[in-house]
């Protein structure tokens, strides 16, 4: 590593250690947090005001995870330790239904508001337990995460338990790619055949049915064999989600035989999905293309949401980590200088998470049931640490 080099990843390092511990977590801890009954609120605007009461299941899982995760790798302050305490024993009362189907959204006190077919809930619940298993040395709390990492695997695999999404039978990359990060997580704490299984299941999943070397992506949906789906839908490529999926896979490569053959693959989505998602006129990373150049069906196609920013963030460290290549130095730096110029909200604190193609701010709200303390915390704890193992392997 050049001097400049080191002296860049140092720099990026701290920054990411120094806006978590003084910005992110500062911010979500008194304006999300929810003293009188437990778990976090996400609906907030600009300032922190709370706009709904409703509360997202998957962000009391998310935040139980980050706060924990936080607390184990950057520092062990009791107040993220008690805020992951609080989610997750805010999931336990109020967020499983009597099926073991975890709602959707709950009320302010935890009264069900809506329940849909996805298992996202559970996959997030599932990390915020083995993560704070890990942070509190509990077999307790790894013991519930494994009974509800099964279950969610017997939902999933159990014929008319979830409703289909659609008439038209197919293989998903979303639920593929977060199990092997829930099994990966979970393995971190845990023992058990069934996790390793499931990791199995996902690459081979990714690698023979979902990338497809024609147009060079991963779908988001194709048909069983593999094959395109020629629809609007059928032919989605969602970048944020292919560059996560990739630094999913170098995570599960680690310490394996075929670590380099993962890696080759990871390496081979993220250089896809850059090429398909990088905006070469305004930079960032965009929402949605069509695999075959029409027009994406998807009325944001070209807006920048925060979450694809931050995990280009990851994935080009990971990458930069794994090869030594500039290349991926090079892609990480133009991610890192776009997303803090334009994410950043420097008066207020916290990120933006709705802009337009050119870097304009669409709505200034800082959560909602979809955005809240989960990709810009999870972004700066696990960039911090790959700054961390760069700087130790270049030496």
């Amino acid at each position: 590593m050049t001097f400049d080099e080191c002296k860049y990843i140092t720099a990026c390092g701290e920054l990411y250690r120094n806006d978590l511990v003084k910005d992110i977590m500062p911010f979500w801890l008194e304006h999300g947090l929810d003293r009188d009954n437990g778990g976090v609120y996400t609906c907030l605007d600009r300032d922190g005001k709370l706009m709904d009461a409703t509360k997202s299941v998957w962000f009391q899982g998310r935040f139980g995870y980050v706060c924990a995760y936080a607390y184990n790798h950057i520092e062990q302050n009791p107040e993220w330790l008690e805020a992951s305490r609080s989610c997750i024993d805010f999931i336990e009362r109020h967020c499983i239904d009597t099926d073991g189907h975890m709602f959707f959204t709950v009320t302010a006190d935890g009264r069900p508001v809506q329940k849909r077919r996805y298992v996202f809930s559970e996959s997030f619940a599932i990390i915020a337990m083995a993560e704070y298993a890990k942070a509190t040395g509990s077999s307790q709390y790894a013991a519930k995460a494994l009974a509800l990492f099964k279950n969610t695997r017997h939902m999933l695999l159990t014929p008319g338990f979830l409703p289909p999404k659609t008439t038209v039978e197919g293989r998903s990359h979303s639920i593929t790619m977060i199990m092997m990060n829930v099994a990966n997580v979970l393995r971190q704490v845990c023992d058990d055949p069934s996790l390793d299984e499931q990791i199995e299941v996902s690459l081979y999943e990714i690698e023979h049915y979902l990338m497809n070397h024609e147009y060079k992506t991963i779908l988001e949906t194709v048909a069983p064999d593999g094959s395109l789906i020629d629809t609007c839908a059928g032919r989605t490529i969602n970048p944020g989600h292919c560059i996560e999926t990739a630094w999913f896979i170098m995570e599960a490569a680690r310490g394996r035989k075929d670590e380099a053959h993962l890696n080759e693959i990871a390496l081979t989505i993220l250089d896809w999905a850059y090429a398909w998602g990088w905006d070469e006129e305004y930079g960032g990373i965009i929402n949605f293309r069509d695999c075959r150049n029409f027009p994406p069906q998807d009325y944001s196609q070209d807006m920048k949401f925060w979450w694809p920013q931050c995990e280009t963030i990851i994935a080009a460290l990971y990458a930069y980590k794994i090869t030594g290549d500039g290349k991926y130095l090079e892609m990480h730096r133009k991610a890192h200088e776009w997303a803090f110029a334009h994410m950043k909200d420097t008066e207020f604190g916290e990120w933006y998470g709705y802009l337009h193609r050119d870097g304009t701010v669409a709505q200034p709200a800082k959560g909602n049931i979809f955005k809240g303390p989960f990709h810009v915390p999870r972004m700066l704890i696990r960039s911090a640490l790959l700054c961390e193992e760069i700087l130790s392997c270049r030496r």
